[in-house]
């Protein structure tokens, strides 16, 4: 190895290697199950080579013992696994309103294969979802996935220990705002719902007689969907600007 590298470059390279594979591992589109393994893994090789001559002047000695090798090892592992999962638990807003308009549009039966979680959900959910996905792609905000990768080390630099609190703190609030973003892109969908259902009870209760629910299941598929086809720009760009903000608190 002394013919390409010291001992040391060969320490801070895997370092640096194992923060930012946990990261890339958690992280939107490329950190997909849908992306073969290898391209994830050559990705975070790569960029472990391009960071670590610039975040591992701190490292001047390697450790004497296997147990402070694998705590170190350890630390930077979870330190990127907290970032990615930060990053990955926000886009869930998108599929907590697609099942959220799936519901109150009675297409919670239509399910099918979400292709970046390789998970059912329901055809709603997966569509905004991957909608989040190439919206991260167009509007360039996997950008900053780089750039919060070598802001890290200045927020946990190597020496630093890992914030369990902070980080349990932060997931906590970040899957509650992404719930709560999740409802507010529902919201027109939702406030639609309830007109439509007080309006058709008002109907039932007036002409017991009438066959109200098949002339009102296919109006509310279709009103519905008009609906979300007409706040789906809303919803984009509401959902980008709230996660740019979330990235620039990395950056």
């Amino acid at each position: 190895m002394d013919s390409f590298a010291t001992v040391l470059q060969v320490y801070a390279g895997g370092l640096v290697f194992a923060r930012i594979g946990a990261m890339v591992m958690l992280m939107p589109g490329i950190g997909e199950n849908v992306v073969p393994p290898r391209i994830r893994l050559s990705f975070a090789v790569l960029m472990a080579i391009l960071l670590a001559p610039l975040v591992s002047q701190s490292i001047t000695t390697v450790p004497s013992s296997v147990g402070a090798l694998g705590g170190a090892v350890l630390h930077e592992v979870l330190i990127g696994l907290m970032i990615g999962a930060v990053l990955k638990l926000f886009v869930s807003s998108l599929t907590t309103a697609g099942e959220i308009i799936s519901l109150q549009t009675t297409l919670s039966f239509a399910q099918t294969t979400n292709p970046a979680g390789a998970q059912t959900s329901t055809a709603i959910a997966t569509f905004l979802s991957m909608l989040g996905l190439v919206l991260i792609m167009v509007t360039d905000l996997h950008h900053l996935f780089i750039g919060a990768m070598v802001k890290s080390y200045d927020l946990f630099p190597f020496s630093r220990p890992v914030p369990v609190n902070d980080a349990a703190a932060l997931a906590v609030r970040t899957v509650a705002d992404s719930f709560k973003l999740g409802l507010q892109l529902a919201a027109p969908i939702l406030v639609f719902s309830i007109v439509f259902n007080l309006a058709t009870g008002l109907v039932g209760r007036i002409m017991p007689a009438f066959q109200i629910f098949f002339v009102t299941s296919p109006l509310s598929v279709i009103l519905g969907l008009s609906l979300l086809g007409l706040s789906l720009g809303g919803i984009a760009m509401v959902w980008t600007d709230r996660y740019r903000e979330l990235l620039a608190v990395f950056n």
